[in-house]
């Protein structure tokens, strides 16, 4: 059955395409979600508006998504984790820990657009990739401190505005 794709479908087309599929597949999960229509002269006309108005939407997406990166890459953040006196982490620091700080600073970015690629154990300075788009990536400056060192300076810092 030809079947004219309203909506992207994974592994089988993107908005627009022209596709041939299995006539059940067709009846019972393309037409009745809505992401297909009959190929009709009115369906190709009704989907070029459609491709239209998404494109509209999608720079603009596009845009707001390279200004994020754009603020990005300039960012660093500091997560003080547990560790042993050589800078050994009790532990790892996650892709939740990095989305939780980088939210703490304004940022609305997912755990899942956070690109580890092994787990952080040792407090030192990382550069980790996020994946804004699946086009656009950016990397942010991640300082991993011993909550030690951040409790001295923090004493050392209530120290010098008492004098």
């Amino acid at each position: 059955m030809k079947l004219l794709l309203k909506k992207d479908v994974e592994k089988l087309g993107k908005v627009g395409g022209i596709v041939h599929v299995a006539n059940g597949y067709a009846r019972n999960y393309l037409l009745p979600k809505g992401l297909a229509v009959y190929v009709t002269p009115e369906g190709i006309r009704q989907i070029e508006t459609e491709r239209k108005k998404e494109s509209v939407r999608i720079q603009g997406e596009n845009a707001n998504l390279q200004k994020l990166a754009d603020e990005l890459r300039d960012f660093s953040c500091t997560i003080s984790a547990k560790a042993n006196e050589d800078g050994k982490l009790f532990g790892s620091v996650t892709a939740h820990m990095i989305s939780k700080a980088l939210e703490a600073e304004g940022f609305n970015i997912d755990e899942s657009m956070i690109i580890l690629d092994e787990p952080i154990k040792q407090c030192d300075v990382y550069n980790i990739a996020v994946s804004i788009s699946p086009e656009l990536k950016t990397n942010v400056k991640l300082w991993v401190v011993s909550d030690k060192d951040d409790e001295k300076n923090k004493e050392e810092a209530e120290n010098e505005e008492e004098k």
